[in-house]
């Protein structure tokens, strides 16, 4: 079926075609000047598309002049050819812009658990995680997701090799506890944790698999007075179509 003749372009869209493909037009690199010369775009408006599209790594910035960025390259590679950091970015984005709530990727760092992508809500009220931040595995959604996924040696290991401390009053740390949340977890697919790490912070995360091999946790973290019942279902549905997507 032929595409609607009849259908209204988006501007803006085309407004970012139009610089990409620019911009690729002229390996040198083009100053914003050029850019909006050439295309007719205020620069007000062109400065503000430019550093969104430099930011996801579409161009680069070499002194005042833009070039053809990494990101270009991402978008025609394999899957497989990806870091893992890249192929889960798109989905802890939409993640975050279907539920305003941040939401992140986490993997395992010994007995750790790292977030490696992190997208934070917009909203006033919200749980910030910065890239890169270490947290241990009991407290968090993502760590019990994490501690369920590991074959049963590793886990007696974790449990003879580590204290657990408590950081609030929900913090839940006996080897009895945390195993009776583990086979909850395998048994629903999904881990909650209400405010065992963070006061007034509930985690919910799912397990994340590429060709069958778990590889780490989608998770979202939401202030507890905002996470009720509808939510629950909304973000439990969202993190399982992330986690499908990746699979």
């Amino acid at each position: 079926m032929s595409a609607n003749p009849t259908a209204t372009p988006v501007k803006s869209a085309l407004r970012t075609l139009d610089v990409i493909e620019f911009v690729v037009a002229h390996r040198q690199g083009v100053v914003a000047q050029e850019i909006a010369g050439a295309l007719g775009i205020p620069v007000s408006s062109l400065s503000y598309l430019l550093t969104t599209l430099a930011d996801r790594g579409y161009l680069v910035r070499a002194g005042r002049r833009y070039l053809p960025g990494p990101g270009l390259d991402r978008l025609r590679a394999e899957p497989h050819a990806l870091p893992l950091a890249d192929r889960v970015a798109p989905l802890v984005r939409a993640l975050k812009g279907e539920l305003n709530e941040t939401a992140s990727f986490m993997v395992q760092r010994g007995w750790e658990v790292e977030s490696l992508v992190t997208e934070a809500s917009d909203q006033a009220l919200r749980y910030a995680v910065d890239p890169g931040t270490r947290r241990p595995l009991h407290a968090l959604a993502a760590g019990k997701v994490i501690l369920a996924a590991l074959p049963e040696a590793e886990r007696a290991r974790y449990f003879g090799e580590t204290t657990r401390a408590v950081f609030t009053p929900a913090t839940r740390t006996s080897e009895a506890d945390l195993r009776a949340d583990l086979a909850q977890i395998i048994a629903e697919g999904m881990a909650i944790a209400r405010e065992e790490a963070t006061p007034g912070i509930v985690g919910t995360a799912v397990p994340a698999c590429i060709d069958g091999a778990f590889v780490g946790a989608f998770s979202v973290a939401i202030p507890a007075i905002r996470f009720d019942g509808a939510l629950e279902v909304r973000v439990r549905a969202a993190l399982l179509r992330a986690a499908s997507a990746l699979a």
